[in-house]
């Protein structure tokens, strides 16, 4: 006999559809998986004879093959458990076929039977709705993720005799309903990371708001104690919140990787990810036989914090400068290549020399001006090019430690910054794949960018006086642009272009 059921392999942040085909005929007891299996789908033969039996049915008996179609497609995960169960206990008429023609079937059997979540639900359940399958079924831990997707039916089992009385119609369920605007309208920011914990570094907090509203790469560099983790921690407050559709692509790419929480369905907060500097080639940008995202793929739609660059590895590194021009992240196999998004800003922060100060001819501690330039040389030029703020952070002083009157709050800082980004969307609505100031190529920077004869004759006298680099240029014709949206200003005027000037210290050809 032969019976089919539906399932899907996650393949980077899309899922392919699985035809689950199971087949027994006479002959000595064999079991045969056929179709580019991983080890975990090799192993599934156990847990499911021991599911099936634990759970009163009974295995089919002679010579079974189980394939999964397409056969040229690698797959991996625990996730065909469930089906292939199904499709076995279908074979010998124990569970209806009738609703397996249009179900989409996914999870990891435990030997008593029961329902282990899976990752990959989301693009899994999309990829249901795109080939017409009504319903999905899924463990119960794993259903509020598949709810986001409407339009098709999902239901939360946890465990195999319950998938097989629905089945066979012994047992009825509703289909769980997610409201995507409630988790929207009670999407929380974390109370205890504000701007008003911040004393002094007015500074920063202004570079901050401006790397934050142009979503500009940014750059700290000072002493350690000077406050520039606690202010990069902080920035996500200060960010807007995603919206829907950002919101799906970022939790898409979480489900892949494993990293939702049970029972958690969507993604509403922007990403942080801070990963130390010991951190592998790999684990930066992902891998694996078939590749699984990494840092810089985890932190899309938010934040990736890279602290004391100049330890992370070069390698690593020169990896960033790709996904920061290209906004996407490919890797790629002998057989194959797969694509993650990775539109991130990046935050970064360092040491100004090995000492960790800065040059003090009056301390003979601190490091010498060619330790210095060594170790900002540590990090390369084209890397450096796509960052488009530098700020120094010196350390804070005693009467700004002790001042009582709270800073600025994140909330304030953030509908300015709000409001800024609703200027840049307005800007860019006709142009393809460009949301903000800080995408802007040449040309859009030569058109959006206009200055008066006033900024202009300032900003070649800065270029001349500060001896900036030519890449300069660009960046403070951007963030200038961006110091103009925060102030709802359509013209950039002489005094953006002074702030933007500052931003650019590592720049200057002395340092």
């Amino acid at each position: 006999m032969l019976a089919h059921a539906f399932c899907a392999s996650t393949f980077g942040v899309d899922a392919h559809l699985i035809d689950v085909e199971t087949n027994a005929v006479n002959g000595l007891p064999q079991y045969f998986l056929v179709g580019l299996p991983d080890r975990a789908i090799s192993e599934s033969r156990d847990r499911i004879e021991a599911a099936v039996r634990n759970s009163g049915y009974e295995m089919p008996r002679g010579r079974i093959t189980v394939n999964l179609a397409p056969a040229n497609l690698p797959k991996e995960g625990s996730s065909f458990d469930l089906p292939i169960a199904v499709g076995l206990l279908a074979m010998t008429g124990q569970i209806n076929s009738e609703k397996l023609g249009d179900t989409m079937i996914l999870g990891e059997l435990a030997l008593d039977g029961a329902l282990r979540p899976v990752k990959g639900i989301l693009p899994v359940t999309v990829e249901a709705k795109k080939h017409g399958l009504k319903q999905v079924i899924v463990p119960v831990a794993n259903v509020k993720e598949a709810a986001v997707v409407s339009g098709v039916d999902v239901y939360g089992f946890s465990h195999l005799t319950q998938v097989a009385n629905w089945l066979n119609k012994v047992q009825s369920a509703e289909p769980v309903k997610v409201d995507m605007e409630a988790l929207f309208r009670h999407e929380q920011l974390d109370a205890t990371l504000d701007f008003s914990d911040v004393r002094g570094q007015e500074n920063v907090k202004r570079a901050m708001e401006v790397a934050a509203a142009g979503n500009h790469n940014i750059l700290m560099v000072g002493p350690p104690g000077s406050g520039k983790t606690m202010i990069a921690r902080r920035l996500p407050s200060i960010l807007p919140p995603l919206s829907l559709d950002e919101a799906l692509e970022t939790t898409r790419i979480h489900s892949v990787a494993g990293m939702l929480t049970n029972g958690s369905s969507l993604v509403v907060r922007r990403p942080f990810r801070s990963p130390h500097h010991s951190i592998s080639d790999a684990a930066l940008v992902g891998g694996g036989s078939i590749p699984r995202p990494g840092e810089i793929s985890l932190a899309h739609n938010g934040v990736l914090f890279l602290d004391e660059l100049p330890e992370f590895r070069k390698s690593a590194l020169e990896v960033l400068r790709q996904p920061l021009e290209d906004g996407e992240l490919t890797l790629a196999r002998s057989r194959f290549s797969v694509t993650y998004p990775s539109r991130i800003m990046l935050v970064a922060s360092m040491n100004p020399s090995p000492a960790g100060d800065w040059y003090d001819p009056a301390n003979p501690a601190s490091s010498t001006p060619d330790e210095v330039h060594r170790y900002m040389g540590k990090v390369s030029g084209p890397l450096m090019d796509r960052i488009d703020i530098h700020i120094e952070v010196h350390k804070v002083n005693f009467e700004e430690l002790s001042v009582t009157t709270p800073s600025e709050a994140s909330d304030a800082i953030r509908e300015r910054v709000i409001r800024a980004r609703e200027r840049q969307k307005r800007r860019f609505e006709k142009v393809a794949q460009v949301f903000n100031n800080a995408q802007m190529n040449t040309r859009m920077v030569r058109r959006a960018c206009v200055l008066d004869s006033v900024g202009a004759g300032l900003l070649k006298k800065a270029m001349n006086r500060l001896r900036l680099s030519a890449r300069a240029y660009d960046r403070i014709l951007k963030v200038s642009r961006t110091i103009a949206d925060l102030e709802e200003s359509d013209r950039i005027r002489a005094h953006h272009i002074a702030e933007a000037v500052q931003y650019r210290s590592l720049d200057r050809e002395h340092l």
